[in-house]
């Protein structure tokens, strides 16, 4: 079940109002959108005041309110943090320099959960940038999923639902957030990527070559910047194929073809640990044989 950003955040509220609360959300979308609503969500599952909820009055809101962030190391520990600094409010995410989510930051996560909770209310779990857990991770966490310690919520963040295996989702509520308006193609920031790309058809191999090089380096920053090529890339295409579909004729094959590719790209990117300049490369080369020259 997916909802838009505006009824996804209703069922967030009527579920706090009803009470009817499930073991596992899942939050789709770009932006920080997603990521605040499941703190807000949480908050609320804590909270004792009236509704709304959170209420920012009561004890636990004011234990959930937002503390100094904890930085998390997936391969030495901390290998999570709570919200705020109430004990019943988990925080993961990928520690400081991590690639992935480790199995270690969720086989914590449920030693921690299989102590008695502080009071006799919810608990509740957040797995921010939820595409980034390894396997093994994603396995010990559908095993928690399977069979959910009492009055406990994991709440999933993630840019892309793919990211995560199917068995994952399928025990997760899910909402999709996606923004009112995002044109990539407006924003100035991606002025000079948005000119190099419209003009990728003219760039020799050992141009694009080149360029893919220029996502090499620490995994972090280099799998962001080919997000966002992907991303812009792909607003050019869907751009482009809209105003050829209405031309007598119109031969879209090749670009269809080409807005697959930058999907897959976007999987690999977020499912497995690929080399970013590897992927930059098979999106370029896609690229140069839809554009126009």
């Amino acid at each position: 079940m997916t909802e838009p950003v505006h009824a996804g955040l209703n069922l967030l509220e009527r579920s706090l109002l009803s009470d009817r609360i499930y073991s596992a959300y899942l939050l789709a979308g770009p932006g920080d959108a997603p990521r605040e609503a499941a703190r807000q969500f949480v908050r609320g599952l804590v909270c004792t005041g009236e509704s709304p909820r959170p209420c920012d009055e009561c004890t636990a809101c004011r234990r959930s309110t937002d503390a100094e962030p904890l930085a998390l190391d997936g391969s030495k520990g901390p290998y999570y943090r709570h919200v705020g600094d109430h004990s019943d409010l988990y925080w993961v995410e990928r520690g400081t320099g991590d690639t992935r989510i480790r199995i270690d930051q969720i086989r914590e996560l449920q030693n921690a959960l299989r102590l008695q909770p502080e009071g006799e209310g919810r608990r509740a779990a957040v797995i921010a940038e939820a595409e980034w857990l390894n396997d093994e991770a994603q396995s010990a966490l559908l095993r928690i999923l399977e069979e959910p310690p009492p009055r406990t919520s994991f709440v999933l963040v993630t840019t892309h639902a793919a990211g995560l295996r199917a068995t994952v989702r399928s025990r997760c509520q899910k909402l999709s957030f996606q923004p009112e308006e995002v044109n990539d193609l407006k924003d100035p920031e991606h002025s000079e990527l948005i000119q190099r790309l419209r003009e990728v058809g003219q760039v020799n191999v050992p141009g694009l070559l080149d360029w893919a090089e220029e996502y090499r380096g620490a995994r972090a920053p280099a799998a962001a910047g080919v997000q966002t090529l992907l991303r812009v890339a792909t607003s050019i295409l869907h751009e482009q194929i809209s105003t050829a579909v209405r031309q007598p004729d119109a031969e879209v094959d090749t670009a269809l073809q080409t807005f697959k590719t930058l999907h897959d790209c976007r999987k690999a990117l977020a499912q497995r640990n690929a080399n970013p300049q590897m992927v930059a490369e098979r999106a370029l080369f896609a690229l140069r044989d839809a554009w126009p020259t």
